[in-house]
């Protein structure tokens, strides 16, 4: 392969794995759990699915009430936000995500860049790639960008938040926040190598512990205030925004806070499937949140002002607030965990999609395969979430930064939702558009209402999604060209063969040589300088090509195809899922089954190092090209990345000019 990155394309029909052809229900079975297992599914769900989402009463009513928004605490004004907040939850996640969005499984798996290749027309020809597919794509990969700049966000803001409970009793607290939250997200980053295995088993119980707490805390303050349950009727919603106007609608910036963390459901519906995700949301998370919002309400109309600058915290004053400290901030611990393992599995989804450069990829569990830790994403995280903390200070700044992320992923996923919905499930235009325009309406109104906020702290996400997006888009098209430039100076491999059966015979020594390319058709470059400079070939030698498809896995027994050449040529096309780690290992393992044995720890690994030489040839613009070869030159190495064992390795070096 050139030493060079997996190749995601769409190869014969007849050469791709059966799974990766089908979408049975057996394929799907994630979204199917035996009964058995639905209450400890819906269980692990609480812990990984529900933590963002779940952490938000610690700051999203008083962000509401922040004397920025110009809302005073007036008990019709709290009618009107819980009203908002009910009907939000209600349409966002209970309608849209929960009966709609979670549909949209690729073989099980969710997130949106399983919905981005679901997008994608599997039957799109090269030259129609970015004219049927260019919208799908970027929408994808800006939505995944966007991801990237929520998980910097939600670790800080949500720590600092509960953190800052300290100050409500105690005022004194308020120099150590910061040193405290940053402490504390330095620990957290720093055990990821670990891994959460162990802890991760406490995920689940320490959230519904949390969940409880907030349906305890709301519910003694409902009994006192009764009158709060009247926001249940959206007419409160509708006489807010009569009375305050175009105020009333920026004040949906504030109120988007209470759906933080909704895309988790998509992004994590491999791991649960669609039925313990909507249990546990069903039974758990929509009454413990609803319950503790109006309770956080009916304490803000007996108390006003007081309650409204931290009405959370003031539902467990007294001898039950330090208690309740430790739970919020193990909660937020939980809610970040979930947040930096989902960008670990983001990062190496687009790494085998293609779309970035090799990353360290650590398995932390022999058992579960989802489990992985990858130190780049690790640290660009623990300096972003601590720059954050320091920058903003506070959580209510960091409010300003969330809801754009957010909302700008929810549009994302609305609008591939409506390429699925066309495209895969043949919904007509009707069906399908109204939905979408149902669905986009609530999203551009929550989005449009943060406008105001991007001088105040909501640049930070777009720029971060736009940097994302540009490496992504960057790394796309340059490996593109570089395919190209590669392809033009390979000869076919019949060519290959056939010159080497009527021509002069190579000397053929022994042993295994194995040539990695990504042009199965094509003679590997570096296959053709070694016999060009050494004049002898290997009397076996191996053509290993590895391809991802845009499915999230392929079973061992569909992941090799073997073709024997002759002449003591062989041919392995190894597919993988853009959810798998691709290994020789493993891969000369399952060609076992195709009666071909290879021992990866006797044979000669040819490899290429291309050195990348800029020009103002026409294909990218010339910072493009810049970016891309800093990109190549700090990728991480072919032999780390495909496990090849290192003392077997011999790299070859080519100039290509781009």
């Amino acid at each position: 392969m050139s030493g060079e990155q997996t190749q995601v394309t769409h190869p014969p029909t007849d050469s791709v794995p059966a799974a990766a052809r089908r979408a049975t229900p057996a394929a799907v079975a994630h979204g199917h759990a035996p009964r058995a297992s639905l209450a400890a599914l819906s269980l692990g769900a609480l812990g990984v699915v529900y933590g963002d989402i779940g952490t938000s009463p610690l700051y999203a009513l008083k962000e509401c009430f922040n004397p920025r928004e110009g809302v005073p605490p007036l008990p019709h004004n709290v009618l009107g936000l819980l009203s908002l907040f009910f009907w939000s939850l209600t349409l966002v996640v209970a309608v849209k995500y929960i009966n709609f969005v979670l549909r949209a499984d690729n073989r099980g798996e969710g997130g949106i860049l399983s919905l981005m290749a679901l997008a994608v027309p599997q039957d799109a020809s090269p030259a129609s790639l970015w004219s049927r597919r260019g919208v799908a794509i970027a929408l994808g990969l800006f939505g995944a960008s966007l991801l990237f700049a929520d998980g910097m966000i939600t670790p800080a803001i949500s720590v600092l938040s509960a953190i800052e409970g300290l100050e409500v009793e105690a005022p004194m607290f308020g120099p150590y926040v910061i040193p405290i939250t940053l402490a504390i997200l330095v620990g957290l980053f720093l055990v990821q190598k670990h891994g959460t295995g162990f802890i991760g088993g406490m995920f689940g119980p320490a959230m519904l512990v949390w969940f409880t707490t907030l349906a305890v805390l709301g519910l003694i303050w409902i009994v006192r205030e009764p009158s709060v349950l009247w926001a249940l009727s959206p007419l409160h919603a509708v006489r807010f925004f009569l009375e305050h106007g175009g105020h009333g609608f920026l004040v949906l910036g504030a109120v988007v806070l209470c759906i933080t963390g909704t895309e988790a459901l998509y992004a994590d519906l491999g791991h649960f499937g669609r039925n313990p995700i909507r249990l546990a949301w069903y039974v758990v998370v929509f009454p413990g949140l609803l319950i503790n919002y109006f309770g956080q309400g009916a304490i803000v109309i007996r108390m006003g002002e007081q309650a409204a600058r931290n009405p959370f915290y003031m539902l467990g004053s007294g001898w039950v607030h330090y208690p309740l400290v430790v739970i919020a901030t193990l909660a937020t611990v939980i809610a970040s965990q979930a947040l930096i393992s989902g960008a670990f599995s983001l990062a190496q989804q687009a790494a085998q999609l293609g779309y970035s450069p090799r990353l360290t990829v650590v398995h932390t569990s022999r058992k579960a395969i989802g489990q992985i830790y990858v130190p780049e994403i690790n640290a660009w995280l623990m300096v972003a979430c601590c720059g954050l903390v320091v920058a903003f200070r506070r959580s209510t700044n960091l409010a300003a930064a969330y809801g754009i992320a957010v909302m700008s992923t929810m549009t994302m996923t609305s609008l591939l939702f409506f390429v699925v919905a066309r495209r895969r499930w043949g919904w007509s235009l009707l069906r399908a558009g109204s939905l979408t325009a149902a669905f986009l309406f609530v999203d551009l109104v929550f989005l449009f209402s943060n406008v105001t906020k991007i001088v105040h702290g909501g640049w930070f996400p777009l720029v971060v999604a736009l940097v994302f997006f540009a490496v992504m888009s960057t790394w796309k098209r340059g490996r593109s060209l570089l395919w190209a430039r590669l392809a033009k100076v390979s000869l076919p491999l019949n060519t290959f063969l056939d010159s080497l059966a009527h021509g002069t015979k190579p000397i053929r020594v022994p042993g295994t040589a194995v040539f990695m390319t990504s042009n199965a058709q094509g003679t590997p470059v570096v296959l053709m300088h070694h016999y060009k400079h050494n004049k002898v070939l290997h009397e076996r030698i191996i053509l290993l090509s590895v391809t991802t498809l845009e499915v999230p896995s392929v079973p061992a027994r569909e992941r090799v195809k073997v073709r024997d050449l002759g002449q003591g040529f062989f041919q392995v096309l190894a597919f993988y899922g853009f959810m798998q780690a691709p290994s020789v290992k493993d891969i000369f393992r399952c060609c076992e089954q195709e009666d071909l044995k290879v021992d990866p720890t006797l044979s000669s690994f040819y490899l290429g190092r291309e050195t990348l030489i800029t020009t103002k040839r026409p294909g990218m613009s010339r910072w493009r090209k810049t970016l891309f070869s800093v990109l190549s030159r700090n990728a991480v190495s072919a032999v780390a990345y495909f496990d090849i064992p290192a003392n077997r390795v011999v790299e070859l070096g080519t100039q290509i000019e781009l």
